[in-house]
């Protein structure tokens, strides 16, 4: 996986290895060996190229492509799989997403569109939040 992102992260930045490299102070043929899988960068190193990304550490190493058919996320995105609508229109929230989002039983949500982009889910709570900060300005 780690290899595989690095890979696509570096191509989707338009960056050569040699311009990586140089970026975090290592040589062309060390990031080289990184991308064949040949060695591994230490923690430091990783959190470096988090960092030039924009992702998060955790996605870098561990972001399965597979799985969605799409490159890894930039830091603070997520994709957390595809749910099913029911027959009353009902959806369940995947437990990764509950958890990151401190939703609980109970909690309000509140839905809103735009008829080109889709829909947002967004606690009530920050949605007042954010209303409440506009009437501000």
């Amino acid at each position: 996986m780690f290899r595989d992102n690095l890979i696509s992260l570096r191509k989707i930045n338009h960056l050569s290895q040699e311009e990586l490299a140089d970026k975090l102070n290592i040589s062309r043929q060390t990031l080289s060996k990184y991308e064949t899988g040949e060695s591994l960068p230490d923690i430091e190193k990783c959190k470096a190229m988090a960092e030039v990304f924009g992702v998060s550490l955790d996605d870098l190493v561990n972001y399965e492509s597979d799985t969605y058919g799409l490159n890894v996320p930039p830091k603070g995105k997520h994709m957390f799989g595809m749910v099913k609508v029911g027959d009353k229109g009902q959806i369940v929230i995947p437990s990764k997403a509950r958890k990151l989002f401190h939703i609980e039983p109970g909690d309000s949500l509140i839905v809103l569109g735009d008829e080109f982009q889709g829909l947002a889910i967004i606690k009530e709570e920050k949605f007042l939040d954010m209303v409440n900060e506009m009437r501000r300005v």
